[in-house]
Formats: C-alpha cells, sequence, structure tokens
C-alpha cells in the first residue's frame, strides 16, 4: 500500500471515529476547570505537580477576586469546577466559593488533602455549599507504599477514613491514584479497597513530569499499553467507572478493543470505557485533553492549559479567562490536532486521542511533540519500500 492510500486510510479512520462520537464544542467552552485555590499544603508528595508549600502564598487570589473569577467562568455555561490545590482546605472561605460557584450553576467537586481538616463536619458544610464529589488519591494497597510515596505517616489510612466519612454523609467519592514504577505491579490489589469506600469513579493517573514528579518516575510505553488493556478488561465488570487521565492512549486502546469484539461489524459506542460514564456528571464522549475541553487556573491566577502543562497564557487579574481560553495561541494550538507532529500527528487515532500534551512538553520541551508513553506505531508509519 502506498504512502498516500495509507494516509487517506488513516482520514477515513478519523472521519469514522468522529461520527460515532458526540463531539462537545471545545473552542467554546471547557469542560472542565481546576482551580488550584491554594498551593499550601501539609503534605510533601513524591510527585507533586503543584511543588506544593506549607504556608499559603500571600499572592493568592483574594475572595474578592475569586468571586469575580467565578463570575466569569460561569460565562463558559455549566462546566465541572473542581476546587484543588495544594490542599483547597486550607483556604478559610472555601466554602462561601464553592456557594458561590453553585449558586452560579457550575458543577462543583472537591480534592483535599487527607489531612485532619476534612471532618465529618467539614465535608458536611462542603455538600451543604454544593460539592457533588470529593476525590482523595489513594496510590497503593499497602500502607508502607502510600505513606513513602506522600512523606507522610498514615496518610493512607487517613484517606480509607476521609472516605468512609464522605460516603456516609452523602458525598459522591472518588479515588485518584497515580501510576508509576512504585505501583504498577499492584494495581489490580487497589480494587477491592476502591469498592470498599463506595467510589463511584476510580481515575486513573499516569504520572507526567512536571513538579516534583520526575521522567525517571514514568512507567514504559508497553507498560502503559498492558495496564490500559488491563483496565478495559476491569471496566467490564467493576461497579464504578473507570478514567484514564493523563492518558488519552487509553481511548484508542478501547476503541481497538470494542471494535475486535464486535468484529468490526457493529458501530463503536462506549460507556465506561473511555468516553462515557455513568456517574451523573453528563460527561461528552468527546475526550478532553490538555486545552482542549481542559482548562486550570493557578493560585495566583495564571490561565493554564491544565496542570500537567505549565504555560501560561493569561492571568484573570490583568485577562479575561474566557477570551483567553477561546482566542490564544496556545489554546487554539492545542485544539488543532493537524499541529501535531511525530507519531501524534500521522496517527489514525489523532482526533479522538492527540496525546498528552503535557507529557510531551514534560519528556521533549515541545507540547506539540509525541506522547513518549503511547507504544502505538500509525498505519501510516507502518509502511516501508520493498
Amino acid at each position: 500500500m502506498t504512502t498516500t492510500n495509507l494516509n487517506k486510510r488513516a482520514a477515513a479512520e478519523r472521519q469514522y471515529h468522529n461520527k460515532r462520537m458526540i463531539h462537545a464544542d471545545f473552542d467554546t467552552a471547557p469542560f472542565t476547570i481546576a482551580w488550584e485555590v491554594t498551593r499550601a499544603c501539609a503534605y510533601a508528595c513524591v510527585h507533586c505537580r503543584a511543588d506544593a508549600q506549607h504556608q499559603r502564598d500571600p499572592r493568592e487570589l483574594t475572595t474578592e477576586e475569586a468571586y469575580q473569577l467565578i463570575n466569569r467562568l460561569a460565562e463558559f455555561g455549566s462546566p465541572i469546577l473542581i476546587f484543588t490545590g495544594g490542599d483547597p482546605m486550607m483556604r478559610r472561605d472555601l466554602f462561601e466559593l464553592i456557594t458561590y460557584a453553585t449558586q452560579k450553576g457550575l458543577r462543583c467537586s472537591l480534592t483535599p488533602t487527607a489531612t485532619a481538616l476534612p471532618t465529618v463536619e467539614r465535608l458536611g458544610q462542603a455538600k451543604e455549599a454544593g460539592i457533588r464529589r470529593i476525590a482523595l488519591s489513594l496510590d497503593a494497597p499497602l500502607p508502607e507504599i502510600h505513606d513513602d510515596f506522600r512523606k507522610v505517616a498514615g496518610s493512607w489510612q487517613r484517606t480509607m477514613d476521609i472516605l468512609h466519612r464522605a460516603h456516609d454523609v452523602g458525598l459522591s467519592v472518588q479515588v485518584n491514584s497515580t501510576v508509576a514504577k512504585h505501583n504498577v505491579d499492584i494495581l489490580p490489589e487497589m480494587v477491592p479497597f476502591i469498592e470498599e469506600v463506595g467510589a463511584v469513579q476510580w481515575s486513573v493517573f499516569f504520572l507526567v513530569p512536571t513538579g516534583r514528579a520526575m521522567i525517571e518516575q514514568m512507567i514504559s510505553p508497553e507498560e502503559h499499553e498492558r495496564i490500559f488493556n488491563w483496565l478495559y478488561d476491569l471496566s467490564k465488570t467493576a461497579p464504578f467507572d473507570i478514567k484514564g487521565t493523563a492518558a488519552p492512549m487509553y481511548r484508542r486502546v478501547a476503541i481497538e478493543r470494542k471494535k475486535a469484539e464486535n468484529n468490526g461489524d457493529q458501530p463503536v459506542t462506549f460507556q465506561g470505557a473511555g468516553f462515557q460514564y455513568t456517574d451523573g456528571l453528563n460527561r461528552p464522549t468527546k475526550g478532553v485533553n490538555d486545552g482542549n475541553g481542559f482548562l486550570f487556573i493557578s493560585h495566583i491566577g495564571n490561565i493554564e492549559p491544565s496542570g500537567f502543562l505549565p504555560i501560561t497564557a493569561g492571568n484573570v487579574r490583568t485577562d479575561d479567562v474566557v477570551d483567553v481560553y477561546r482566542k490564544s495561541k496556545l489554546f487554539r494550538d492545542l485544539r488543532d490536532y493537524s499541529k501535531l507532529k511525530g507519531r501524534c500527528g500521522i496517527c489514525e487515532y489523532r482526533d479522538v486521542c492527540g496525546g498528552q500534551r503535557g507529557r510531551a512538553y514534560g519528556v521533549t520541551g515541545d507540547y506539540m511533540e509525541t506522547d513518549p508513553a503511547c507504544v502505538y506505531q500509525p498505519q501510516s508509519a507502518r509502511w516501508s519500500p520493498s
């Protein structure tokens, strides 16, 4: 097959996949916004994206500035707004901000650190303020491994206690796990603990080298592929949804597996396998990626494509966040997959995956380059002259 015919085939594959997905208009509005309301945190996690500090930064957005930001975010419609950090519980005005965001129609979730702060009373306040979901990090089935990764003794047990507590007060519970060399071989042992706390979703983060996270902690492309296939198998029987975070390649694996199961004779549709979820948040079937359906606001108001791609396109104190998301060159480039380079640029799954832009940047210094965690060889790259 000639290179021209292979390129035509790749284009046809992309068109096929696009027709099988409901496309949200990510050029107009993000689906998810993560707001780092503070960088203060009592922990010192090995992989911390934020490189969190123990004290609050005096440059943090004030309460009044935070209200003004929420007003602008509401112009996007009703995206999910994640109150994150650092540890968001270290902001004294947290519940006031959540209440205000909820009143503006934003769908709010919270990712506290497993400290003494998330008491039953405070979790109840969070729910009353409008939090729909609480997410905590649990990185290993064994306390000693988790505690060593988080650098806080007792953090595993405290995490489990808070997850139980949140579930008991009626909050939807999500478990986040970062996959790296320390736990890649024991992930299956995590499943009973996720079930125990009544989690509705397991968000499996694949390490991106930014902040304190190092390239040396990343698992290999082959290990990524193995875990993707294992997650797909697990998604068929697990009582919780599975979301691959910082791993858009999981969508390609899910498509390939589903097509193989259908013998290629039926349309590829998804429910809980990389695109559509049953957790009540009405997620779009189009995959969210850095700057493409996702927006990040730092503790000092910097506007960035995600916490894993720390490139600033503006600041909410001086720029309109809506205009920056819609019109800035950085965000427009990230939404234009025709500008992708390397294997990502010629891949027939380009438009449903796009590669993890933060990882490409962290490893190569170019956010449009190939995602180095992906093992897949595009059809057009397999051809060579005879």
